[in-house]
């Protein structure tokens, strides 16, 4: 080689390796918005996170819960719409999925843009890799995708809050709130091929948070700090002092593998699926308030 080609060849190799480190994860987020407080706090968390693409913020249903109202996915969908307001991301996709949980026969699916655009990311993935979906709430609409196309079972890459799971007698339920949102959701994809990363509701408990502390590091910081802590008081049921802040431990354990324990169990269906456990509550609580406060900083 010519000698003075090597600082040409140093030059594009620098280059190359800033383009490689900076290159981001792409996610698709679901979620159940409009049902509890958790849920615009962990969007905030996601988007507020420097190595993750949002491709596209999907609203979910919960209209099994006596909680709920007429049009759970509508109301999920126009807090996302604020929440986008705020936060201004450039290319991330608002888009309405199923309005209720999937059909018991025929075309059970639920025919939405959220879905087909989860087929459409599918297919758009090189050989080898994997749509990375991130759900918060019932399966709805990632399963609707499934059912429409089979074909993409084998590219997605699944990381959902829900179940509950006893580690030392091995023994699995999913009588809690967002699988019985849609029970045929999860059926259908625990007997698929897609990629399955659970975090279990019974491993979230300890995930409180005060509504003092809250307030305090977010509160006047910006108004989407502002927002987020109106939403908290306003949220009407008995958790106006302190709640499980469910959602943000997903988010969390998805990022720091490190403060997490991840094992594959076998007793979902005869499907290999990897469970989260030992979470570290402090680490995850202060690691997402520190990444908003970040985030709004910014804003």
């Amino acid at each position: 080689m010519k000698l003075y080609l090597l600082p040409l060849l140093a030059f594009v190799c620098f280059f190359i390796s800033i383009g490689q480190a900076q290159e981001k994860t792409k996610i698709i987020l679901d979620a159940d918005t409009a049902n509890e407080v958790d849920d615009p706090f962990a969007i905030v968390r996601a988007f507020a996170e420097p190595t993750w693409e949002i491709q596209a913020l999907n609203a979910t249903q919960w209209q099994a819960s006596q909680w709920t109202s007429d049009r759970s996915m509508e109301e999920g969908h126009r807090i996302n719409q604020v929440l986008a307001a705020y936060l201004k991301p450039e290319n991330t996709k608002l888009l309405r999925g199923g309005h209720r949980r999937m059909y018991d026969w025929g075309d059970m699916a639920l025919h939405s843009a959220a879905t087909y655009n989860i087929i459409k990311g599918a297919h758009l993935q090189a050989a080898g890799e994997k749509l990375t979906i991130v759900a918060l709430g019932a399966l709805t609409n990632v399963a609707s995708a499934v059912f429409i196309d089979p074909t993409i079972s084998s590219k997605i890459k699944l990381y959902w809050l829900g179940t509950t799971y006893d580690f030392e007698n091995n023994i699995s339920k999913r009588t809690d709130f967002n699988p019985m949102m849609d029970p045929q959701a999860i059926a259908l994809l625990l007997s698929s091929e897609v990629e399955m990363h659970i975090l279990p509701v019974s491993e979230v408990n300890q995930m409180k948070s005060k509504f003092s502390e809250t307030k305090e590091r977010l509160e006047g910081k910006h108004a989407l700090g502002d927002y987020l802590v109106q939403h908290w008081f306003d949220h009407d049921d008995g958790g106006r002092e302190e709640r499980v802040l469910w959602d943000i431990a997903l988010i969390e354990a998805m990022l720091h593998p490190e403060w997490v324990t991840e094992v594959k169990v076998d007793v979902f269906e005869n499907k290999d699926v990897y469970l989260y456990k030992d979470i570290d509550k402090e680490k995850f609580l202060n690691d997402c308030f520190d990444r908003i406060v970040a985030k709004l900083e910014k804003l």
